[in-house]
């Protein structure tokens, strides 16, 4: 009786998914076929079986099949038996698919989950960052479970390397609107026209954003200026239509009170002057705010259409894998 150990090649590309096919070869070395005649003891059907009885619960490998051949090696007027087995075996992946699959995956949902904070009220950037550092922590628990070869990386572990990408990409764009919606509280920087244009036009008309109930979709920036003009022109009015009284030659009591009269319209044109400042840096704030909703609109829609072809693409190697299988 020997007990033989062998090692065996294994392709973890399809991991944890893997199924190994790991050959053994037996023959004499030295003595020919007139010497040593070589044959298996039991069919290769009942090896199988006995096999598949005997690791019926061996850890995470499962025995799928065992298959061999027999035949002569010939080399010059020499021959020599050959005994060639096939031990078919494939990996349990249930460990994998707890530990690192569904807690990857619930991850990533946290992160698509994440663009519905509002951005304007929430650190939506702090929330991305620790959910990246926890993501970190989970790769380095990762790295003790894949198995070390040099036959080539995982697919699971590119998975984790594209979703890490994706994440940061969630981050970036995060920054993006912290840096827009940062805009609305400088209260003297109009928004230029081209955005207003290309953002709250056009890329609200393609993404069909839905503005809301107390705001109304932006109209031509030109309209603006004459509007303003207007009601200058109108402040400027009020003082001859109060001053006529004062010049009737009867009428002591009105000039006597005209001083308090141009007081009192000094005081209404400072007033409406604040109000009419205070409303334009509300319309600004308004319009920075929006451009920030839309262009967050709009790239959570892009981060969706990224990981949706990056799940497509999974697939598709997934269903190829397994039809070569």
């Amino acid at each position: 009786m020997l007990r033989l150990v062998s090692s065996c090649n294994l392709e973890i590309f399809s991991f944890p998914f893997d199924v190994q096919n790991c050959s053994f070869t037996f023959g004499s070395y030295m003595h020919t076929i007139r010497d040593v005649r070589l044959g298996p003891a039991l069919t290769f059907e009942e090896m199988s079986g006995n096999s598949k009885r005997y690791l019926e619960a061996s850890g995470e490998w499962e025995l799928v099949d065992i298959l061999g051949e027999t035949s002569i090696l010939t080399f010059g007027i020499d021959q020599w038996d050959i005994i060639t087995i096939w031990v078919i075996i494939k990996r349990r992946p249930v460990l994998y698919v707890v530990n690192l699959l569904i807690p990857s995956s619930f991850l990533m949902l946290i992160d698509i989950m994440s663009f519905y904070l509002p951005p304007h009220s929430v650190d939506r950037a702090s929330f991305k960052m620790t959910l990246i550092l926890g993501y970190t922590v989970f790769l380095l628990i990762m790295n003790d479970l894949l198995p070390s070869t040099a036959n080539g990386t995982p697919i699971i572990g590119i998975y984790f390397s594209v979703c890490l990408a994706l994440m940061v990409i969630s981050l970036l764009e995060t920054v993006i609107i912290t840096n827009v919606l940062h805009h609305s509280s400088m209260k003297s920087k109009e928004v230029p026209n081209w955005v207003r244009v290309v953002v709250l036009k056009h890329i609200a008309n393609l993404i069909c954003y839905k503005w809301p109930e107390d705001v109304q979709p932006p109209s031509e920036p030109q309209e603006d200026k004459p509007q303003s003009s207007n009601s200058n022109s109108e402040s400027w009015n009020i003082q001859p239509a109060i001053q006529t009284p004062a010049t009737h030659p009867n009428t002591n009591e009105g000039a006597a009170s005209m001083p308090e009269l141009k007081q009192i319209c000094q005081y209404l044109g400072d007033l409406r002057a604040h109000l009419i400042s205070l409303q334009k840096e509300n319309e600004l704030t308004d319009q920075w705010c929006q451009v920030g909703y839309v262009l967050d609109f709009l790239l959570f829609r892009v981060y969706l259409l990224l990981i949706s072809c990056y799940a497509m693409v999974i697939i598709c190697m997934w269903c190829v894998w397994i039809s070569q299988t």
